[in-house]
């Protein structure tokens, strides 16, 4: 009967190594540590610049493996369209970064499956939260009044459409 393990690690989007944390935790198992590498490197590439969740299932017998990467944060995902460096440190006061309104449904949507919303118009709620935590704008506008705009109805036409 094989066995498997399941190995969890937070890599850079694209740009994992063999060092730790992946390294000393593959190399016990007998795998082929540059093929896992690189094999996360190609699934992650798409997220340049980002830390990525990845998870690496091991069966210990054959020693065969397959990568599987889950979505960066939001807050990971609305730094980069935003293009800032980091959130705001007093997100009150001061912005970090501004994105679109299509960027916010965009990430709305890729979070929608790892959200507890509803639907994507409670999506675009929940990323608004964070874009308030974060101090980033919408289309030049705080996210607070995005958010009283959305539970308005403003934004319904422009959310279903994308």
């Amino acid at each position: 009967m094989s066995e498997k393990k399941s190995l969890n690690f937070i890599v850079p989007g694209g740009e994992a190594n063999g060092g730790p944390p992946i390294g000393p935790a593959l190399g016990p198992l007998g795998l082929n540590v540059l093929s896992v590498v690189k094999q996360i490197n190609e699934v992650t590439e798409q997220y340049k610049g980002m830390k990525v969740p990845v998870t690496v299932e091991v069966n210990t017998e054959d020693k065969s493996f397959n990568v599987t990467v889950k979505l960066p944060s939001t807050s990971a995902l609305l730094v980069k369209e935003a293009g800032a460096q980091k959130g705001s440190g007093t997100p009150k006061t001061q912005w970090a970064g501004n994105i679109s309104a299509s960027s916010l449904i965009k990430v709305a949507n890729m979070k929608l499956n790892d959200s507890t919303a509803m639907g994507i118009k409670e999506a675009v709620k929940e990323v608004l939260g964070v874009c308030v935590s974060m101090g980033i704008q919408v289309d030049g506008k705080d996210p607070r009044d995005v958010m009283q705009e959305v539970k308005a109805g403003k934004w319904d036409k422009l959310i279903s459409e994308n």
